[in-house]
């Protein structure tokens, strides 16, 4: 390639939002030691504000209870476990994104169940004993953990478009579901932030279309707009293992984009935040293309991508510890998550680290294309850039300054940091030991680079190579050269 000439008063549109939410398994696994030694890792090095998951009135967790007394059923909160989860959330610096979901048994109108550990998808028998149920959890967080409650995104069930996740794929009756949750909590406290309809991409423009008519005419308006967004086509299923191909990442960002589309056709719902509570590459917790290093590049396009329609988007999911399917079979799996148990990085846990530091750096972006973008701020400059699935390349940054630059890289492809690739040279074994652990995780990590950038007639230049799969963040930082008195640093590199 080229060079690239760097016009530093370029002032280009980029809502890098990529710490805003993570997702995870169902809360009841946070009471397990390996989640939190995953989401503890995911916090030290990429730090996310929000966490969304299943299962909060899930009966593991067991919110919901009913005793009889005088021949009377009545109604009883326990909140021990949903205590003990969010307290280890608020400790790592995450608060709780709710959703709301699913049924607790007892309160269930049917037997439907999705996942190995059976949640249930079917509507309440009684819509008060949800509002209840759901009012005092709301009044209990508060209680606990004071008025940041009012900040703590909620949304209505998951995927209800899917007859699995909701039954019947009901349409009528998840909009009842919305206005009898939307209408309970505004009553207790309008501040608190509800929306809906949490769709995956099935009809998925209808369902945002009908949504938006039901609201309009019922008079609610919602804080937000929910929505998922994964980038495959239907996957080949192989013993444990799922294959998919993906998607171009154009049409799927136009998917995106027709959703903006709708919500800004009607006047009332106008600039209404578009969350995205769920995205990945694949969509089944046996994909394959999850522990690569090609989704690791994928992802990077996405990133530069998703918040030019949506306000926000969370990754599904922080970690491998993770049972919809089942328990895993292997470390290396296809699992959703950013680290493979054994808490080993996988490549695309960088992807995210690199576009954290790359928002912590600075906001003011001035290139952004199909394989790079760069931002400047006071300390210098910094970008990403990434290569998916092509041939090798160079691409080279011109800079217009003077003086000196001390660059710094960090270099994620199959060559530096592919924990996958050294398992399957091991063996592929399925019970890690503590030996093996430890060596897939030292190969996890970024290769570092530095060099020393001099600027020449105003200008400086810099080559960056992304191999195949390959994800590159680099700083471009002035350098103040302050030797100590005698140290010659070649005259130390000219000893044989």
């Amino acid at each position: 390639m080229g060079k690239t000439v760097i016009d530093v008063n370029n002032n280009i549109p980029f809502n890098n939002n990529v710490d805003y939410c993570v997702g995870t398994g169902r809360l009841g696994l946070a009471l397990t030691a390996e989640y939190l030694e995953q989401l503890k890792l995911v916090q030290k090095e990429i730090g996310f504000k929000n966490i969304r998951g299943h299962g909060l009135f899930c009966d593991d967790v067991a919110i919901y209870q009913e005793y009889e007394e005088d021949g009377i059923t009545k109604v009883e909160y326990n909140y021990t476990y949903i205590d003990r989860i969010f307290d280890s959330y608020l400790e790592l610096g995450i608060r709780p994104f709710l959703e709301l979901g699913f049924m607790p048994e007892k309160m269930a109108s049917g037997t439907q169940t999705i996942f190995y550990w059976k949640g249930n998808t079917t509507p309440p028998k009684d819509y008060k004993l949800w509002t209840d149920m759901v009012i005092a959890l709301l009044k209990h967080l508060r209680s606990r953990y004071g008025e940041e409650v009012l900040d703590w995104n909620i949304e209505v069930w998951n995927e209800p478009n899917l007859p699995g996740f909701w039954y019947k794929a009901d349409m009528d009756e998840y909009f009842r579901l919305f206005k009898e949750t939307f209408t309970a909590i505004k009553a207790y406290d309008e501040r608190f932030q509800v929306g809906g309809p949490a769709i995956c991409g099935v009809n998925d423009a209808e369902w945002i279309q009908k949504f938006l008519e039901f609201c309009k005419a019922e008079g609610i308006k919602p804080d937000s707009v929910t929505r998922h967004h994964y980038t495959v086509e239907f996957p080949e299923r192989i013993g444990h293992y799922d294959y998919s191909k993906l998607e171009e990442p154009v049409a799927r960002l136009a998917n995106l984009q027709s959703t903006r589309d709708i919500v800004e056709s009607f006047d009332e719902f106008k600039g209404l935040p578009i969350h995205i509570t769920e995205f990945s590459t694949s969509y089944t917790p046996k994909g394959v293309i999850h522990d690569t290093n090609l989704n690791a590049a994928y992802l990077a396009g996405q990133l530069s991508h998703l918040g030019d329609m949506n306000t926000s988007y969370s990754y599904w999911t922080f970690g491998d510890v993770f049972e919809e399917q089942g328990v895993p079979f292997t470390p290396f799996h296809g699992g959703f998550g950013l680290v493979a148990n054994g808490c080993i990085p996988k490549p695309t846990f960088y992807t995210f680290a690199f576009f954290k530091q790359l928002k912590e750096f600075g906001t003011d972006c001035i290139l952004r294309d199909d394989t790079a973008v760069i931002v400047k701020s006071d300390k210098g400059f910094a970008g990403i850039l990434w290569n998916i699935d092509t041939d090798d390349f160079t691409r080279t940054f011109t800079f217009p300054t003077s003086g000196e630059y001390t660059l710094i890289t960090k270099t994620v492809d199959e060559d530096t940091c592919n924990p996958l690739k050294l398992w399957h040279d091991m063996g592929e074994p399925a019970y890690l030991t503590k030996a093996q652990t430890e060596l897939l995780r030292d190969c996890a990590k970024p290769l570092f680079g530095s060099d020393v950038i001099s600027a020449e007639n105003g200008k400086a230049d810099i080559s960056l190579t992304a191999k195949r799969n390959g994800v590159v963040y680099f700083e471009l930082t002035p350098r103040t050269f302050t030797p100590d008195r005698g140290y010659d640093y070649d005259k130390v590199l000219s000893f044989h």
